[in-house]
């Protein structure tokens, strides 16, 4: 009798292990689903509307004079001088391109754009005419060189950017690519140029 009693007990004991062990099973939290890489957010695409060291939508630094008119159309003013040796260095707004932008073209070939006064085109970091020197540092960091602006005094400024081949000095790689922010007197973005070393030109063509 003594042995089925504790045979019986022991089966008990096993039936009710078996039972809190099922029941921590269910208490378990669901794992996290795993994300697959094609279920990752996708990263935000540039704006094409925006300036950038290579150039402004379908205009690329680099392009040739003829590529450019193509896409922009030819100067909106052709009677205006835009350069001493336009054959050499002209500087124009094509009439087809967004207001108050310009374009420099050396030697037959794209070599800058210029957000001028008034235009409303900002560059891929969210920068344009009105803008702050103190946002742009801000925002760039070390990446930032500054130099002293030719005709005005200070806080007016030249800050440069170069995404590719810039230094310190004064810059001939003709590869380089980079964008001057042009601080007035006032501390604002009077004019933004980006493109190649001609950006570092403060007279037009020279």
């Amino acid at each position: 009798m003594m042995i089925r009693f504790t045979a019986v007990s022991a089966c008990a004991l096993l039936t009710l292990a078996a039972c809190n062990r099922a029941e921590e099973r269910v208490s378990e939290p669901a794992a996290a689903p795993v994300t697959s890489a094609s279920e990752a957010p996708a990263t935000p695409a540039a704006d094409p509307n925006a300036l950038t060291t290579e150039g402004l939508g379908p205009v690329q630094i680099g392009m040739t004079r003829a590529e450019l008119v193509k896409v922009w159309g030819e100067d909106s003013q052709p009677n205006a001088a835009g350069g001493a040796e336009p054959e050499v260095c002209d500087q124009f707004h094509p009439a087809k391109a967004p207001a108050d932008v310009q374009v420099m073209v050396q030697n037959g070939v794209l070599t800058r754009i210029t957000l001028a006064r008034g235009a409303t085109t900002k560059t891929d970091r969210g920068f344009g005419v009105g803008d702050t020197a103190m946002a742009i540092k801000q925002a760039y960091g070390g990446a930032v060189f500054a130099q002293p602006h030719k005709y005005q005094e200070a806080p007016a400024e030249n800050l440069f950017v170069w995404s590719k081949g810039g230094s310190t000095t004064y810059v001939t790689d003709p590869s380089a690519r980079g964008v001057r922010y042009e601080i007035g007197s006032d501390g604002k973005v009077m004019m933004v140029h980006a493109g190649d070393p001609s950006i570092q030109l403060v007279e037009g063509c020279s």
